[in-house]
């Protein structure tokens, strides 16, 4: 249409400026070439619960790609609880934290996240992702620089982005190089955000090292512990705690989604950061609230991680017996220490073909590529839950074993 509403005339800029910007999309044909070779690993539907074995398109497989570390996303005490909340705060918040969406199960919930991770306070995003966009682009402003790990999550990257600051990256776990950055800024304000494990290799960040780097360059240090909550440390409280620096970490973010059985996200600190997050953080303030029913489940699953540690200690034992069964089939995992363990590959076709020797024959993997990680950096992304059985481990590490062989990786 013309700015007077007539239709515009084919040809006209107007129509070439349309074409123009889909052309991209018409230039995309991976996907299509992927799912012409059988070898589209991604958007697989799920037709049951998230547990060892699911259902994928009519067929049953042991599912060893799911973040359930400690497979309470089907426990029936969440469930009652989900359904409890829903009867007394119905399905919804209809709005913002910051206007009509706060409920007293929030409030619960944040009191309950603070204590479990050991700071003063906590805030709740409607996603994991939310909370890291919220956190950093609030915390670091015009003339400040937040320094990032190479391998840290979409969401912190993105969340650098939405910031008015500089954004500065380090060699994956590479101190010296935190350092030389470190070192090379002046005294205006520097945040550094790590993850506590990483997503895709499953290894852990050398938190005491980048304390006391923080502490000697005057940085606040923000840890995403998506992967370590509910994994790590003594209570399960995460990578801080598993370390005991607890309190020399200023900001810990944590997901709902992974051992927390649920979907959303939070920031625990101080009270004034929280108070500043809370007023500043456009994903909070413009965004709406966590359901009551994903509230609830998270307040289920605190119980029972608080309860039930032997749930941690069976998810250890299986990921240090499923690991070495690895190693003795010749793989490489990487530096994983956690649940998390990554089979690498290295090459994007090959991976795509050993994803779809495995799902032929029932094991449900996640195939990692560029740029989710980095170049030459393709792998099998393999995670274990709590409730995994010997049995069952024991399959797929002869199902892997197999599928290895036949694409010739080992």
């Amino acid at each position: 249409m013309t700015d007077k509403g007539v239709p515009a005339a084919s040809g006209t800029r107007v129509e070439r400026a349309e074409k123009t910007l889909l052309d991209k999309c018409r230039r995309f044909t991976r996907v299509e070439e992927l799912k012409a070779a059988g070898l589209y690993p991604y958007f697989r539907c799920i037709e049951t619960a998230q547990d060892t074995e699911v259902v994928v398109e009519g067929r049953r497989m042991l599912m060893l790609g799911s973040n359930s570390y400690l497979g309470l996303t089907n426990h029936p005490k969440i469930k009652e609880r989900i359904v409890a909340a829903v009867r007394e705060f119905g399905s919804g918040c209809a709005g913002s934290r910051f206007l009509n969406g706060t409920l007293s199960i929030h409030r619960e919930l944040e009191d309950r996240l603070a204590g479990l991770v050991g700071k003063e306070a906590a805030i709740a995003f409607s996603t994991g992702f939310q909370a890291n966009l919220g956190a950093i682009s609030s915390m670091v402003g015009k003339d400040e620089t937040v320094v990032v790990d190479k391998s840290d999550h979409a969401s912190i990257v993105d969340g650098c982005r939405l910031s008015f600051g500089r954004m500065l990256r380090f060699r994956h776990n590479d101190m010296a190089d935190l350092e030389r950055i470190l070192k090379g800024l002046d005294s205006s304000g520097k945040l550094v955000v790590v993850d506590g494990v990483f997503s895709m290799e499953g290894d852990v960040a050398p938190l005491p090292d980048i304390v006391r780097l923080c502490e000697r360059y005057g940085a606040a240090l923000m840890v995403d512990d998506a992967h370590g909550v509910g994994v790590l440390g003594e209570t399960g409280a995460g990578t801080c705690e598993h370390f005991g620096l607890t309190d020399r970490a200023d900001l810990i973010m944590g997901t709902f989604s992974k051992s927390l059985a649920s979907v959303g996200g939070f920031i625990a600190a101080s009270r004034e950061v929280i108070e500043f997050v809370m007023h500043h953080a456009r994903p909070m303030i413009f965004s709406a609230s966590v359901s009551p029913a994903n509230a609830a489940a998270v307040l289920g699953a605190l119980d029972i991680l608080q309860d039930e540690p032997e749930r941690r200690a069976r998810l250890m034992e299986n990921t240090g017996f499923f690991k070495e069964g690895l190693k003795s089939l010749g793989l490489d995992t990487g530096q994983s220490a956690t649940p998390v363990i990554p089979v690498m590959v290295r090459d994007d076709i090959r991976t795509f073909k050993l994803w779809r020797v495995l799902h032929d024959r029932g094991v449900f993997v996640n195939a990692i590529v560029p740029p989710a990680v980095a170049p030459s950096g393709s792998l099998l992304r393999l995670s274990l839950m709590a409730t995994h059985t010997r049995p069952q481990l024991e399959r797929a590490l002869d199902v892997v074993g197999t599928a290895c062989r036949q694409v010739g990786l080992v």
